[in-house]
């Protein structure tokens, strides 16, 4: 009895609440999600340059690692196309893709991405999932986008182009069409037509023809398998590679695979680090991001931290056995939860499914057209594409946007690595911008009421003597040289003033340069017979201050509001001091 009670607490929550009637929707999704992963994985493998079985395998104990501590009860993870492009982007360098070296390679990558989740999951760094804004990420996802579906057109071609970058493989793309294989290319473009059809028209077709909303959404979602049935066969009954030379994936081997690892020595795990770090923080940002949206559909909430460690244990799964990089797909994701997949039950019946694929059916794999697999990427990646984003980002910040385009560019032009780390330096910069640049208003009364306005935006009403100045920014050393000189401009030469208030309604922190700065504002307007004051301080901001030599020595007094100060100052009824 106790054993079994220890057992129950070592399930996950959604194990030991699990209710007979959820198990019909986890076992449909389960198989309609392994119908949709089987193209995914062989396909992001080949983007992976890994051989199309490790697909497979990062597919299988990475779902189950998931169920087991992840906290989203519908996300599917799995291989995605980003993480793919960055797992070959890390090891491009290191050795030729498919050899057994690039295929440790892979697996040592996805074990320190899994490491780092797993640590910033004990550290409670579920945070982390904030530090790359939504353009930044919507950057990397279009440049990425592109840079994939660029180096899959060659397939789709059927030609063999060896290039460095994107735009290199454009111009070798141009120099190699005469050289184009036409039943390829047919092959391809028919895939990439029923694909772009079945995101709509296919769907609506199928209502109209009488189909259920949501039998209809899921058959056009399940077209990339039907695609792959139908060009297979066709390779395997026309003889197409045999007689027209079409690429085809060619033998994928048989049996789950081996339990084995070994841990990259110093000079590799210098290499490997980096990118690694970056898969973590992308693919934890985009799977915190899709497993949040869908929580939210069904009032259910994940917790970030614990996310952390769900992830982590997937790549680590995936590690052990052969597999590569992992995250939350979004497609797969979106088709679990529209399957009618109520916990994670439907990842592990996934799992299942791909075990019995590995072990009795890859020879059907053999005939696979690569041009197929090509055009399933192409559809994929670019409906990630999401140029509204850039659109309102320009018409609402237009340094977001540039953060975006730069992040986007960069990811093309230099690199994925490079491509991230611009785009963050451009929002870094752009924000260190904005906060040494304060918005600074000059306010006064607005007639009959107690609330003071900005006097460029609003009618408002002053009192003799008194200026009142709002600062709208947190004080430190980048931008309180341009406070000061505001108020120098303000203040000096006009001998009329006699008390300048400064309003900290928008101050939650002052540094101690800033402090510094404040205390000789305030003994030189007293050199010149001008008292300072402060209001709204918020109380954290005054616990800091209040036994600073500034406000022992503040020529003037700290009122609660900007409206008390002035019926005091009106009236001449103040004394010095906070």
């Amino acid at each position: 009895m106790e054993t079994k009670n220890y057992l129950q607490t070592l399930a996950p929550e959604w194990l030991r609440g699990y209710r007979r009637g959820w198990l019909q929707g986890d076992f449909t999704a389960g198989v309609i999600v392994t119908i949709m992963l089987i193209p995914q994985s062989l396909a992001y493998a080949l983007i992976a340059g890994l051989p199309p079985e490790i697909g497979l395998y990062a597919s299988i104990l990475p779902m189950v690692a998931y169920a087991l501590f992840g906290t989203s009860m519908t996300l599917a993870v799995g291989p995605v196309a980003v993480a793919s492009l960055m797992t070959a982007s890390a090891l491009a360098p290191l050795a030729p893709a498919g050899s057994p070296l690039y295929v440790a390679l892979a697996t040592q990558l996805a074990m320190l991405s899994g490491i780092f989740l797993i640590l910033f999951g004990v550290m409670r760094f579920g945070f982390i999932s904030h530090l790359l804004s939504h353009p930044i990420i919507n950057g990397f996802i279009i440049g990425s986008a592109i840079l994939i579906a660029v180096g899959q057109v060659k397939h789709l071609l059927g030609v063999r182009v060896e290039a460095q970058d994107v735009f290199d493989t454009v111009v070798e793309l141009w120099r190699m069409l005469p050289s184009t294989n036409t039943t390829t290319l047919i092959i391809g473009l028919s895939g990439l037509a029923v694909l772009f059809l079945s995101r709509e028209q296919i769907p609506a077709l199928l209502r109209r023809a009488g189909f259920q909303e949501r039998t209809a959404d899921l058959m056009g979602k399940l077209a990339p398998m039907f695609v792959v049935i139908v060009s297979t066969v066709a390779v395997a009954k026309m003889g197409l590679y045999t007689h027209h030379g079409v690429n085809v994936v060619g033998s994928v081997p048989k049996g789950i695979p081996s339990f084995n690892f070994a841990l990259p020595d110093y000079g590799v795990l210098k290499q490997l680090w980096l990118p690694a770090l970056l898969i973590t923080i992308i693919g934890f940002v985009e799977s915190v991001s899709m497993a949040q949206s869908l929580a939210m559909k069904r009032n259910q909430r994940i917790n970030p931290d614990k996310e952390l460690l769900g992830l982590g244990a997937a790549n680590v799964a995936s590690a052990l056995s052969g597999g590569y990089a992992v995250t939350g797909g979004f497609s797969r994701s979106v088709v679990n939860f529209s399957a009618g997949a109520h916990t994670p039950l439907a990842g592990v019946i996934a799992a299942g499914m791909m075990t019995v694929v590995l072990i009795g059916f890859t020879d059907y794999f053999a005939n696979l057209p690569q041009a197929t697999l090509s055009a399933t990427i192409i559809v994929a990646v670019l409906g990630l594409v999401d140029f509204s984003t850039l659109k309102e980002a320009w018409k609402y910040d237009k340094s977001d946007a540039i953060a975006l385009l730069s992040t986007a560019v960069g990811v093309l032009v230099l690199g994925v690595e490079e491509g991230v780390m611009i785009g963050v330096l451009f929002s870094l910069l752009a924000y260190f911008w904005r906060s040494g640049h304060p918005h600074i208003a000059i306010v006064g009364r607005i007639p009959g009421t107690e609330h003071f306005r900005n006097v460029d935006r609003h009618k408002v009403e002053g009192a003799p003597g008194i200026l009142v100045i709002r600062i709208d920014e947190n004080l430190f050393f980048g931008n309180v040289q341009m406070i000061e000189d505001m108020i120098y401009a303000r203040t000096d030469n006009h001998e009329e003033l006699t008390d300048i208030i400064l309003m900290f309604s928008a101050v939650n922190r002052i540094d101690a340069t800033a402090l510094k700065i404040l205390n000789d504002i305030n003994l030189n307007l007293m050199n010149s017979g001008k008292r300072l004051h402060l209001t709204e301080v918020k109380g954290p901001v005054m616990d800091r201050l209040r036994d600073t030599d500034f406000l022992k020595k503040l020529t003037g007094k700290c009122f609660l509001s900007t409206h008390e100060a002035y019926q005091a100052l009106e009236a001449r009824e103040m004394k010095a001091g906070c």
